[in-house]
C-alpha cells in the first residue's frame, strides 16, 4: 500500500478534520499538501499519526516482518546480539531506536524503521550489528 493511502486511512481512523489535518502536515513538514511531499516527510506524517493513535490494521493477510535479504539480515543479527547478551531489549522498537542512531544520529524528527531501509542505508546499520555481535562472541569466549 503506497504512503498516501496509509495517511489517508489513517486520518479517517483517526477522525481528524480537514483543518486540524492540514495544520499537522505544515507542522510535520513544513507542507499541507500530500502531493508535494517527499517520501521521507510522508513517513514522518505516518509516525506522527501513530503516535496519535493510528494501529494498522491487517487486511487478513499476514506478510513477513522484513523480505528483502538486507532487512532480514539486520534482525538475524539483531537477535543474534540479544542472544549473546550484547543488548538488553530485543523488541523492534529498539532497533528501529538503534537504526536511528546509526543512519540518523542528530536528526531527531526522522524515523528510522529497519523494514523500510534500501541496500545501501543498511549497510551502515549492518556493520554496526555485525560489530557488535563479534564482541559479544569474543566476550562469550572469555567466559568460558
Amino acid at each position: 500500500m503506497n504512503h498516501t493511502a496509509i495517511i489517508n486511512i489513517a486520518r479517517d481512523q483517526i477522525g481528524m478534520d480537514e483543518d486540524a489535518y492540514r495544520m499537522m502536515l505544515a507542522r510535520i513538514t513544513g507542507v499541507t499538501s500530500l502531493r508535494a511531499m517527499t517520501t521521507r516527510q510522508k513517513l514522518d506524517v505516518i509516525d506522527e499519526l501513530k503516535r496519535m493513535g493510528f494501529r494498522i490494521k491487517s487486511g487478513g493477510h499476514t506478510l513477513p516482518k522484513a523480505f528483502a535479504p538486507h532487512q532480514r539480515q539486520i534482525h538475524a543479527l539483531w537477535k543474534s546480539c540479544y542472544r549473546l547478551g550484547v543488548i538488553e531489549n530485543s523488541s523492534r522498537e529498539a532497533l528501529r531506536a538503534f537504526c536511528k542512531r546509526v543512519i540518523a544520529h542528530g536528526h531527531e524528527t526522522v524515523a528510522v524503521d529497519p523494514d523500510l531501509l534500501s541496500k545501501e542505508q543498511a549497510k551502515p546499520v549492518i556493520t554496526a550489528l555485525r560489530a557488535m555481535e563479534k564482541r559479544g562472541m569474543s566476550a562469550q569466549e572469555r567466559a568460558q
